[in-house]
């Protein structure tokens, strides 16, 4: 099995997938260990002095005056907890707890929480068990961390709460542990405040988000190839002179993939030889790259703010070396208030995304449309039916894609442009990125969706085309798509078994894979 070691300076999107998604095992680093056992001795000297520091010896947000006193301080972090873990809702998936719960840690194990080393090792624990807290749809505002999902997976570290176990049942937290041989942690000082204040959720749904939209853009322009081809247009417009006199990195890519594709074409060039003959092909064709360009640029700036969030230590207060702000320990060191826990750097990428993504499946329905219009489609039967009339083809699986890209663009609406004040106006304006990354998903969900009926639409119109042979990439992507059950062209059937098919065929990156076999890697 794979492992993921953490150390003090962040970690990597290809770490954050592993062990969401790849259950890899957690492992802490001597390093880690070192700084989170320096970091305790800090916050140890503020507990033992007379004067009150946040997050250590006073309450938390509007209650943060009140001077907490040393026999207090243990109950003062259990409640913290157990009171924000006020989630309610829907349970959240699986991958998304795995994640945020290694971005805690991630966090924990760079020194600055003051959390010490063995509460650092249960998280550890707990990951490596398979123990999945519940955590719920809502709760989260997006500043001062997504502050009740994490509450929710402190409530597990102390043996409270459900939780579900490897095997997939959900049972009280306390007899998992006891079943793993994991103790439950007694909060000191700090620490509950440290496992609730963070990015983590929103951040994990966000790095999981990227990987799933670069294998769908790149499904998407195999799909823009396919309808072009279906539809006899032109390659022309790919030219790598034509994206160079505007050179945005994303366009030039999602050119040279649909080229690619395209390649040994026999379908393409016929557009001034049909009965409806043409100058140039409609946008959806034509501008296919552009749009598919701008997202992949979206996705390009949302990386480079995933990757500054995985190399930061998101927490408040955080402990710092040197200096005497709220307090010195041995060999200096001070805590400091901060605002890092603010989402908005994540919360406008994810909102962007979901725009972007929105866009992509609205021009890919619009060539879906264009293939079942046989005033448009250039020679195709009306919804590519095998006898219209007595049958209706793919009318409605044209209205289910539309239905899609309806609700994609309800998801575009940003919730990062929204704010709502909470806990008596302390905490006045929050960044809803919790909630710009629950409707992200959703909205990658749907684009696969999308991109799976013009798959499905594409292929079929393409082998209707009789006496004209698709280029060798697009042979391949029909072949893998009828080997994963999926069938072609003929009379009207039981529609949707197919569509589920086609999307787990681009779901899972197979459509990309059996393209790649023939063109290389796609950029």
């Amino acid at each position: 099995m794979h492992t993921v070691v953490v150390g003090t300076s962040g970690t990597t999107a290809q770490d954050v997938i592993a062990v969401a998604r790849g259950n890899a095992r957690v492992e802490l680093s001597q390093e880690a260990l070192d700084a989170l056992a320096t970091a305790r001795e800090i916050v140890d000297a503020l507990a033992a002095k007379p004067e009150p520091v946040y997050g250590v010896s006073t309450g938390f947000g509007a209650l943060a005056t009140r001077h907490i006193s040393p026999e207090l301080r243990a109950q003062l972090q259990r409640n913290i907890v157990r009171s924000h873990a006020a989630g309610m809702g829907a349970r959240v998936e699986r991958e998304v707890v795995r994640a945020l719960m290694f971005l805690r840690l991630k966090t924990v194990a760079s020194g600055h929480t003051g959390v010490r080393p063995q509460v650092a090792q249960t998280m550890a624990d707990v990951l490596n068990a398979g123990i999945t807290p519940v955590v719920h749809e809502y709760g989260s505002l997006g500043c001062s961390g997504d502050l009740a999902p994490l509450s929710h997976c402190a409530l597990t570290l102390m043996g409270e709460g459900d939780a579900e176990g490897p095997d997939g049942v959900v049972r009280p937290a306390g007899e998992l542990l006891a079943a793993h041989g994991i103790a439950p942690v007694e909060l000191r000082e700090k620490e509950g405040l440290a496992l609730l204040n963070g990015t983590d959720g929103m951040l994990g749904m966000l790095i999981m988000a990227l990987a799933d939209l670069d294998t769908l853009y790149k499904s998407a322009d195999i799909t823009a190839a396919l309808s072009l081809e279906a539809l006899l247009g032109t390659e022309k417009v790919l030219a790598p002179e034509l994206h160079a006199i505007r050179p945005h990195p994303g366009q030039g890519a999602a050119a040279a993939n649909m080229l690619a594709v395209l390649k040994g074409s026999g379908l393409t060039g016929h557009f001034q030889q049909d009965e409806a003959p043409r100058v140039q092909d409609a946008y959806s064709v034509r501008c296919a790259p552009q749009v598919a360009g701008a997202g992949r640029d979206t996705m390009a700036h949302a990386r480079l703010v995933a990757e500054r969030e995985l190399a930061s230590a998101v927490d408040n207060p955080v402990v710092l070396p040197g200096g005497t702000s709220q307090a010195e320990g041995p060999g200096g060191g001070r805590v400091e208030s901060n605002g890092n826990f603010h989402g908005a750097p994540v919360a406008y990428v994810l909102d962007f995304l979901a725009i972007a993504a929105a866009d992509l499946g609205s021009i890919a329905e619009r060539r879906t449309d264009r293939l079942l219009d046989k005033n448009r489609s250039h020679g195709l039967p009306p919804f590519l039916a095998d006898d219209a009339g007595v049958d209706s083809g793919l009318m409605i699986a044209q209205y289910t894609q539309a239905a899609l890209v309806s609700e994609m663009k309800r998801l575009a609406v940003p919730a990062s442009a929204d704010s709502i004040p909470s806990s008596a106006m302390q905490e006045d304006h929050v960044s809803m990125g919790w909630s710009a990354a629950r409707k992200l998903r959703t909205a990658v969900g749907n684009l696969s969706r999308i991109i799976a009926v013009e798959l499905y639409a594409a292929t079929r119109a393409i082998e209707l085309r009789e006496g004209l042979t698709p280029a060798p990439a697009s042979r391949a992507a029909i072949e893998a798509l009828r080997a994963a059950g999926v069938q072609g062209p003929g009379p009207d059937r039981f529609l949707a078994p197919d569509l589920e098919a086609a999307d787990a065929f681009v779901r899972a990156g197979r459509l990309v894979e059996a393209v790649e076999r023939v063109t290389g890697p796609l950029a």
